[in-house]
């Protein structure tokens, strides 16, 4: 019975696992100089989503590539976030954030504009479940700057209902008013 029970679980870990969307952004190898010359290893950046409004990032470090795959991928579940998406398919509002050198644009779409977006961010935006999003990088191509500037950008993004309840406001409030500036 006690064997039952443990089949349970492990079932459920694996329909968690496959239900998550693992995108690898960067493998670098680093050099650590010591007496004898150098060691060499493998850095790895790996985005993790459930392409329904969660996503995490992380970075590994280890002697051998799927081992520092492993490391960030493990990290990356750890430190998932929730971000809100207008339809479930786009950003609700225009975002712009910066980490170290790197600057991110992200816009909201119409459907069927698709995700235009390259390299880190195209990841970041797959795992995460957007389907429509025009957006643009300035400034620093370095993969870790762009994961990050990235994330600080969705982490930016507000729903209406949490600004009306910010504002102590009705949804409807909030939605008038931007469609009336927009007009």
């Amino acid at each position: 019975m006690a064997r039952d029970g443990k089949n349970s679980r492990s079932s459920h870990s694996d329909r968690d696992e496959v239900e998550l969307v693992e995108k690898l952004v960067a493998i670098n190898r680093v050099a650590k100089v010591v007496k004898g010359g150098k060691r060499f290893g493998f850095s790895a950046i790996v985005v993790v989503g459930d392409g329904k409004g969660r996503v995490g990032h992380g970075t590994g470090k280890a002697r051998e590539v799927p081992e520092a795959i492993q490391k960030a991928t493990e990290q990356a579940k750890r430190y998932m976030v929730r971000i809100p998406l207008r339809e479930g398919r786009t950003l609700h509002h225009d975002v712009t954030a910066s980490f170290g050198a790197g600057l991110v644009h992200m816009r909201s779409a119409v459907p069927g504009t698709g995700i235009i977006a390259g390299g880190p961010m195209r990841a970041v935006c797959e795992a995460l479940g957007i389907q429509d999003v025009v957006s643009k990088s300035i400034g620093s191509s370095n993969p870790h700057n762009m994961v990050r500037a990235t994330f600080k950008a969705l982490q930016m993004i507000s729903a209406p209902r949490q600004v009306a309840a910010r504002r102590g406001k009705k949804i409807g409030e909030i939605i008038g008013r931007r469609a009336q500036g927009e007009a």
